[in-house]
């Protein structure tokens, strides 16, 4: 009964994910970020119950992946998907058939965060070289910056960032920086806790010290300065 325990807590992961993409589907961005955090936190700690009960397993790493991949995978580009269409610029494709004579192919873009997240939970699957560490962005991390997107529109919005988080051509850049972040070829640290010693994990106390003060005084704009550190951190590391 106990092997079965992470493969539990990795699928309620799954079922916050899909919770997450009603509430995306229907343009409750904020309720959607909320679930996905929420299977993040079961992400971090099916892994981290695998390794106290010593169950770790490849069904345990496939299941993982397959979770991940609706709540760090289809969710991020269902949001981005959403917020190009709100930009209201369109670029229309003609279809010859039914009553739907044209449709707007630039939220699609969105979804080539989900294709990127595709192809590094694939890599992750069969690289040996990312148990102690990550070769780019980890899935979980990319989906907290775009999701930072809907909830920093909503709750800390001025002006400024209203033009800038609605411009077609930030939010395109921003993809793209999403998807390379995802498979570039950047040792990042992993927060996996072996021991809880302060020695071996100063870089990961350091980084959680940070994430806290940040989302404290910034708020959810704090979340893309707690991913631009961690990446500065990991490379101080190396």
């Amino acid at each position: 009964m106990t092997k079965h325990i992470p493969n539990l807590v990795t699928l309620l992961n799954a079922f916050s994910g899909c919770i997450a993409v009603i509430f995306a589907v229907n343009g409750s961005l904020p309720m959607a970020a909320f679930f996905v955090c929420l299977g993040i936190f079961f992400d971090f700690f099916d892994g981290l119950l695998a390794r106290k009960l010593n169950v770790q397993s490849e069904l345990g790493l496939q299941l993982d992946s397959l979770a991940d991949m609706i709540t760090s995978g289809f969710v991020p580009g269902l949001t981005m998907y959403y917020l190009l269409e709100q930009t209201g610029n369109t670029t229309t494709l003609n279809l010859p058939f039914n009553d739907l004579t044209s449709i707007n192919i630039l939220p699609f873009f969105g979804f080539l965060i989900t294709l990127a997240s595709a192809y590094r939970l694939a890599k992750f699957n069969i690289d040996d070289n990312q148990t102690n560490s990550f070769i780019g962005l980890p899935t979980p991390a990319n989906t907290l910056l775009i999701m930072s997107l809907p909830l920093i529109l909503k709750y800390q919005a001025n002006t400024t960032l209203i033009n800038v988080l609605t411009n077609q051509w930030f939010l395109i850049g921003f993809t793209l920086l999403s998807c390379f972040l995802l498979n570039c070829n950047i040792k990042l640290l992993a927060l996996k806790f072996k021991t809880w010693d302060f020695k071996s994990n100063t870089h990961r106390y350091a980084l959680i010290l940070i994430a806290i003060l940040s989302l404290l005084f910034l708020k959810f704009t704090g979340i893309p300065v707690i991913i631009i550190t961690y990446i500065i951190i990991s490379y101080l590391k190396k």
